[in-house]
């Protein structure tokens, strides 16, 4: 649903914008949502753990977190409309440019609110909210506010999404926690609550950050028509790292519970299975993707085809990062100091490396585009590093495997590239039928082989209503097939 819903935004914003107005756009963008994210000091997972301890009712707790969040948001606001160049660090600030941060708080209450959601597993009003809501939105606005000014059109379509988004979030959220009634807010508790959940604040901003520095990077480093090219193929790329998050409303309540029982054994499990989950998942959106790379990227528009090495990095990014990320859902509760030890280290590794990578191309002298797909190169090594020492620092802790890897993976991976290789071997008049014809044949022959060999009895019953699977399944598939 996020994915049809977004194409429009893409090609709205590639065909009528360009790539210089993206670029300048993309870079804004990452600033603000870091803001946001930073702004609810971690309660996108610490919530639920606040609500699983306290005895206090848990609509108090809820606005608690909401009004740290409104204060946080508030102080990133004012410095980012005091110093605007942060977000516009190689061109001119000029319109509606300095007042972005104004939606800061927008993004920081939705994603509180639809945080004390999920752990009464309401996912439907995330799925509304992200899927529905703010793509559909940003889509139709980018269009209408194009005529208006192609300079300011992009970032007033991304505010208007963001409060749709707040209003489609904060309305589930007082059907089902209510006004708080009789409450005041409590400055020494919101004060320990903000101090405990610094190290769930920082592995936010850390996961979040890998995925968004290589484009600030490249801010400071090339023109903004090669950072919309880049932020198009990056976008593109998102489209699996949306399915690890869509687990997150369901793992924390189920993590923090079974921890709650000291059942170190099924956390395990629940790791294992959402690991492979996701990584059968990704891996087949990346190669659907990747084998057309270049008919897909030229969706956007013919300029943006210069992203297709990039593309690829990034799609093999996220699949290499599937059993870190997972991993990370029940590191930040048993382990959260050192977590973020391990996701700064190797955040600084990726970005060391991406000047490096940069700087070598440069030297030998390849073309800019080739330059530019260095950071993400460096994401996909840093990132699969980071995966496999988290994997096996979780493996330590809890005594259990954690690896979601099946070898079916790799038999359904080379059977997909053959069948999408037919493809892309026609002629360059054929191209379409790699979109059309191409990619539901790759994903044919990946799923097959995957619900064939891959899949087992635990994992079909999320797909098939049958009788007496809650009674067999895993804690975390029966939470989740509710």
């Amino acid at each position: 649903m996020r994915l049809v819903a977004r194409l429009p935004f893409l090609f709205i914003a590639g065909r009528i914008y360009g790539p210089d107005m993206v670029g300048r756009f993309a870079l804004a963008v990452v600033v603000v949502e870091l803001a946001a994210l930073v702004a609810t000091l971690g309660l996108k997972r610490g919530l639920a753990q606040a609500l699983a301890k306290t005895d206090r009712p848990h609509v108090h707790v809820v606005w608690d977190g909401m009004v740290v969040a409104f204060v946080a948001s508030l102080c990133a606001s004012i410095l980012l409309i005091a110093f605007p160049q942060v977000m516009y660090p190689d061109s001119n600030i000029a319109g509606l440019d300095r007042f972005l941060p104004c939606i800061i708080f927008a993004i920081a209450w939705s994603d509180v609110s639809l945080a004390a959601l999920a752990y009464k597993l309401n996912v439907k009003a995330a799925v509304t909210a992200r899927a529905v809501v703010e793509p559909w939105t940003i889509s139709i606005c980018a269009w209408l506010f194009s005529f208006y000014s192609l300079r300011d059109g992009l970032v007033m379509s991304y505010v208007a999404s963001m409060a749709a988004a707040l209003i489609a979030s904060l309305i589930p959220f007082v059907r089902s926690y209510g006004l708080p009634r009789g409450w005041s807010p409590r400055i020494a508790p919101l004060f320990s609550m903000a101090t405990q959940n610094i190290p769930l604040a920082g592995a936010d901003a850390i996961e979040w950050s890998t995925r968004n520095v290589d484009r600030f990077i490249l801010g400071l480093l090339f023109a903004p028509k090669v950072v919309g090219i880049y932020y198009m193929a990056q976008q593109v790329a998102s489209i699996p790292q949306k399915l690890k998050t869509s687990f997150e409303p369901v793992m924390g309540p189920v993590i923090t519970r079974s921890l709650a029982e000291n059942n170190l054994a099924a956390v395990a499990n629940q790791v294992r299975q959402v690991s492979f989950w996701t990584i059968a998942a990704q891996l087949g959106i990346a190669l659907m993707l990747t084998i057309p790379g270049e008919a897909v990227m030229g969706i956007v528009g013919p300029q943006f085809v210069a992203g297709t090495a990039a593309l690829g990095f990034l799609l093999t990014a996220e699949v290499v990062a599937s059993t870190g990320t997972v991993c990370e859902s029940a590191l930040v509760y048993i382990a959260r100091v050192r977590n973020l030890v391990i996701s700064m280290t190797m955040m600084a590794v990726q970005i060391g490396l991406s000047f490096a990578l940069v700087w070598a191309a440069r030297r030998a002298g390849w073309p800019t585009m080739w330059q530019a797909a260095g950071p993400a190169v460096a994401l996909m090594l840093s990132i699969g590093i980071t995966s496999l020492i988290k994997a096996r620092f979780l493996r330590h802790l809890l005594g259990e495997p954690v690896s979601g890897f099946r070898w079916p993976l790799v038999w359904a991976a080379l059977a997909a590239f053959a069948m999408g290789s037919v493809f892309t071997a026609l002629p360059k008049r054929y191209e379409w039928t790699e979109l059309v014809i191409g990619i539901p044949a790759i994903f044919a022959v990946y799923g097959f082989v995957i619900w064939r060999w891959a899949f087992g009895p635990e994992d079909r019953t999320l797909f098939k209503k049958l009788p007496g699977a809650g009674e067999s399944t895993a804690p975390i598939a029966g939470e989740a097939a509710r």
